[in-house]
């Protein structure tokens, strides 16, 4: 008999807590490890003790840059490819403990915070089960596969006491901190528009990733990858390449959407859109994958006492042959703000008072009288002064050489783990509000309808919701229990 979601969620919890019990901890004690005494709060002191969760390419990554940050260790990691575990204790040494059971990591009274780093529909399990088994959680971006996971994940948050930081480290660049300072000083006036693109043209940005030769049913424990995910015989290539599937990823929205509307919402301090319509094909990496390689977004955000309504377009093209120059460009009445990671440009330019004639206007159309009471009328009205616009202004910004936003983002983690903080950076609320829009740019893509939502509740208002659950409340694909309580996985 199937379970459904909240079952599964149950059992997670269960499988959590007793595993953190005496009796199932009690083969671990072989392992060396020393356990901190106090793990509701960490002295300044003392070394957090982290353990990663999924070591494929970006758990790696993730791994490292929390460990170029001071008096952090690693002591455990989880991943379902066996060589992806040997290759752990090869880079970060032979006493590293390693499993393919991630409720392992859990029981570890030494393990104070998780990196969650696995294909995105394991998010919100493995999140919940950790912060309910006292553990501070580092959880990659997008921080839900879908809407109506979001609200689950930050109650378990906000229960727990933990910290919470989303991965999409972007926003502790010095060059988005620069964007977000000048546009909230009001540099370039009432914003109206914003439009932000991540391109690629290379096989391996299209998630092509290689293959290992080895890959087989005996060293990838594929029946714990597949989750709550549809059932189907082994496959290296959706073990390997998972984002090319939305059965375990989120596609251009939910993989590259997500860090340019994070960094928008950083910047401007907005909740997010109401409105969202997607449309875009599979133009060029036709095989393997079943989401699209081209899409383009259309948000629409309200008036608000922090901005002026606006409008934001995201565009991803991996068929991109062309000038690729990812940028996110911020459009206001008297200048736009052009940034990236590492660079911005501040262009100030704004119109001057008088309207001017002549040239292609209806002036020419007028008779000679017209024309000269036209004329005295304005001049009465526009003296010389109101007729020259200011010089145009362009102001450079380029990061330090040594600016490491992927270890300032896991920096401002690691102080609020230190100080019982919840107050990162990028907790899940702002997390979900950054990955809800994208989520519905999913949505809007393959049902073809415009998706509407309310960025200050956090729920789905689309006309005929009512046939479907509302963002917090909904099920998703069921599992047996069995299956739910020992998956585990990792991030390519």
């Amino acid at each position: 008999m199937q379970s459904n979601r909240r079952d599964f969620i149950k059992g997670l919890t269960a499988a959590s807590a007793l595993a953190a019990t005496q009796s199932v901890a009690k083969p671990f004690v072989a392992q060396p490890f020393t356990i901190i005494k106090d793990l509701k709060k960490i002295s300044p002191n003392d070394k957090i003790r982290i353990a990663t969760i999924g070591m494929g390419i970006q758990g790696n990554y993730d791994t490292q840059a929390a460990l170029r940050n001071p008096d952090v260790e690693l002591v455990a990691v989880a991943d379902l490819y066996s060589g992806r575990l040997e290759h752990a204790r090869t880079a970060f040494g032979q006493q590293l403990f390693t499993t393919r059971d991630y409720r392992e990591i859990l029981a570890r009274p030494d393990v104070d915070a998780v990196l969650v780093v696995t294909p995105d529909h394991w998010h919100d399990h493995i999140t919940i089960a950790a912060l309910k088994a006292g553990k501070h959680v580092y959880c990659e971006k997008p921080m839900v596969q879908h809407l109506n996971e979001g609200k689950a994940v930050i109650d378990a948050w906000k229960k727990s006491g933990k910290t919470m930081q989303v991965g999409s480290q972007r926003i502790s660049s010095a060059a988005f901190q620069e964007a977000k300072r000048l546009i909230q000083a009001g540099e370039i006036g009432a914003i109206n528009y914003i439009e932000s693109n991540n391109d690629r043209f290379n096989a391996i940005g299209a998630w092509n990733y290689s293959v290992p030769p080895d890959a087989s049913p005996q060293t990838v424990d594929w029946d714990r990858f597949l989750g709550d995910a549809p059932k189907r015989p082994f496959d290296p290539i959706r073990f390997f390449r998972w984002r090319n599937f939305k059965d375990y990823g989120t596609g251009v929205a939910g993989d590259l959407f997500v860090h340019l509307i994070t960094g928008v919402h950083y910047v401007t301090n907005t909740l997010g859109p109401t409105r969202i319509y997607s449309s875009g094909n599979l133009a060029y990496w036709k095989e393997h994958r079943d989401v699209p390689d081209v899409m383009t977004s259309i948000m629409d955000y309200p008036k608000t006492e922090q901005h002026d309504a606006f409008q934001m377009v995201l565009r991803v093209n991996f068929a991109n042959a062309g000038k690729i120059s990812n940028v996110t460009r911020i459009i206001g009445n008297e200048g736009t703000v052009e940034f990236s990671e590492n660079n911005l440009i501040l262009t100030k330019k704004k119109l001057p008072i008088a309207p001017g004639y002549g040239n292609y206007d209806s002036f020419f159309t007028f008779t000679e009288d017209v024309q000269k009471k036209f004329v005295e009328e304005y001049d009465a009205k526009y003296p010389p002064e109101t007729r020259t616009a200011e010089p145009v202004k362009e102001v450079k910004f380029e990061a330090p050489k040594d600016d490491d936003a992927h270890a300032k983002h896991f920096a401002d983690f690691f102080t609020n783990v230190r100080n019982g903080s919840q107050g990162t950076i990028e907790d899940p609320v702002f997390g979900f509000r950054a990955a809800a829009p994208v989520l519905a740019c999913n949505e809007s893509y393959f049902e073809n309808k415009v998706v509407h939502w309310d960025p200050v509740t956090m729920t789905q208002k689309n006309p005929g919701a009512a046939k479907s659950k509302p963002a917090g409340s909904g099920t998703k694909k069921s599992i047996p229990a069995k299956k739910a309580v020992t998956a585990v996985t990792k991030k390519a």
